[in-house]
């Protein structure tokens, strides 16, 4: 008898622990798929920030007569070819403090605006341009403002 009651009582704990493993897995996917949504709405809302994806900036470049893509190619390429091997990039406002300041990375936001990072390998930092493209396809910057990350 005691090893009847013995089996019941333990058949009755395990269940109660399948029970609560289901659930929790159950729960796990729950907050997987939901962290799997906030990630990629978090992406989406990054990207929207890309002249890729940015209809009425792409229209903007059209409608003048331009290819996005090209253009997009040309800006970049302009600005990084603004790196001198001795000299600071002219669009970077500080001085290397450990050699010249180059672009390094650049992104277009729009039709008006870039960002870019730069640095001198040691000191980092980020600059904000506007560029204009004229009606014979050169490019024009203009800074708007720039920070260089503190170092410790």
């Amino acid at each position: 008898m005691f090893a009847i009651f013995i089996y019941v009582n333990d058949k009755k704990i395990l269940d109660d622990q399948t029970n609560r493993i289901i659930s929790l897995q159950k729960r796990l996917d729950e907050l997987e798929t939901e962290d799997d949504h906030i990630n990629t709405v978090a992406s989406d809302e990054f990207y929207d920030f890309s002249l890729k994806r940015n209809e009425p900036a792409m229209t903007y470049f059209e409608n003048s007569g331009f290819d996005a893509a090209e253009i997009e190619r040309k800006v970049q390429d302009v600005l990084i070819d603004m790196n001198r091997s001795s000299e600071n990039n002219k669009m970077v406002p500080f001085e290397g403090m450990n050699g010249p300041m180059r672009i390094n990375k650049v992104k277009l936001l729009n039709h008006k605006w870039l960002i870019a990072n730069f640095t001198d390998g040691e000191h980092w930092g980020e600059i904000l341009l506007n560029y204009y493209v004229t009606n014979d396809g050169n490019v024009e910057f203009e800074p708007l403002n720039a920070f260089l990350y503190p170092t410790e």
